[in-house]
């Protein structure tokens, strides 16, 4: 049977003082003599009395809790490195005493799902929010950072847009693909292409464009052919390749993946055609996925420091929250070259 729950006039009665002074013992107010403190906290501990969510947050503290939004269509559970970032976030707000609520969207334009994602900030069950997978510019996420509350966003780039409660992480995909070209362009690689992640996201873009101008930079032209549309996950890298082979084009001699999981499953369909990696053409992936060491041939790639990356958002957040005259914030992880067996020299 549920006990029953004991109030805070319950409690002021009991111990026999007023309904304030016990409010003030709760929220350790230094004007409560000491035997007083002890009297009403006896009292507290007897009962296991909890103060009421509710009160506390119209009473205009915190909940302690971040909202974490995952926007994903496919299974979050299958990928590791969304898992990694997920559980680098709970973590970090963990380590800093927050509480994470975590929710995954399948449809932003699905108007209740938006609902009830808008509805967790407007009845304050969260102190601040963070979203990862979202759209460059995705319109509920800018409603609510217009609206004031504070939102982390990984991987957004928006001139311009410059508020005190919008906290920002990016990859630095630019120098990324700096690297990859360059390293490929010492193997003598000159007919380079690449597999484009989704360009409704920032990383789809900055990542094209970091290709263009990195082979610009290497004194080097793109082929049309070969910039292959796809998306960031590995089942977009297997339909893209498939497609690819199907149309009849000739393959380049090295191609630059949107991310590792991209490069697995377009490694996947270059093999059911015959094409094997690096002896007919050479793969460079961008993340370093936990697998990609483990992968046949071990997987070139571009590393990023994701746990890194998290625990700045995170913290970032929880500054924030925590300082109401804290500005905006935008923190670009670096990232590196880490050379395995999926390229040859030419």
């Amino acid at each position: 049977m549920r006990k029953t729950e004991i109030s805070s006039v319950e409690i002021a009665k009991l111990a026999g003082v007023s309904r304030s002074t016990v409010s003030r013992v709760i929220n350790n107010y230094s004007n409560v003599p000491p035997e007083t403190r002890e009297k009403v906290m006896k009292v507290i501990r007897e009962h296991h009395y909890v103060p009421n969510l509710s009160a506390q947050v119209l009473a205009g503290k915190g909940t302690r809790t971040i909202g974490l939004f995952m926007i994903e269509t496919e299974q979050v559970s299958r990928d590791i490195l969304s898992n990694m970032m997920l559980v680098s976030i709970i973590e970090n707000a963990s380590i800093n005493g927050y509480y994470v609520l975590t929710s995954i969207i399948r449809d932003t334009a699905d108007r209740d799902i938006i609902r009830g994602v808008k509805d967790i900030f407007y009845q304050r069950r969260i102190d601040g929010g963070i979203f990862i997978g979202a759209a460059n510019e995705e319109p509920f996420i800018e409603e609510l950072i217009a609206e004031g509350y504070i939102v982390g966003v990984v991987d957004q780039r928006l001139p311009g847009r410059s508020e005190a409660n919008r906290v920002v992480v990016n990859f630095d995909n630019d120098y990324g693909m700096m690297l990859a070209v360059k390293y490929l362009r010492s193997l003598n690689h000159t007919e380079i292409g690449v597999v484009a992640g989704d360009m409704k996201r920032s990383s789809g873009e900055t990542k094209l464009e970091g290709f263009k101008e990195a082979m610009r930079h290497n004194g080097l032209r793109w082929n049309e052919d070969w910039i292959i549309p796809g998306g960031f996950h590995e089942s977009d890298g297997y339909e893209a390749m498939r497609s690819f082979m199907r149309s009849g084009k000739r393959l380049p001699t090295a191609i630059v993946m949107a991310n590792d999981s991209v490069a697995f499953g377009a490694i996947r369909a270059l093999r059911e055609h015959g094409v094997e990696i690096p002896k007919d053409v050479s793969i460079v992936g961008f993340d370093d996925h936990e697998l990609s060491s483990r992968f046949q041939p071990p997987l070139t790639t571009i590393k990023v420091d994701f746990g890194a990356m998290m625990k700045e958002l995170t913290e970032a957040v929880i500054g924030h929250i925590e300082d109401d005259e804290a500005e905006a914030f935008e923190y670009t992880v670096r990232s590196e070259l880490v050379v395995r067996d999926s390229c040859r020299k030419l």
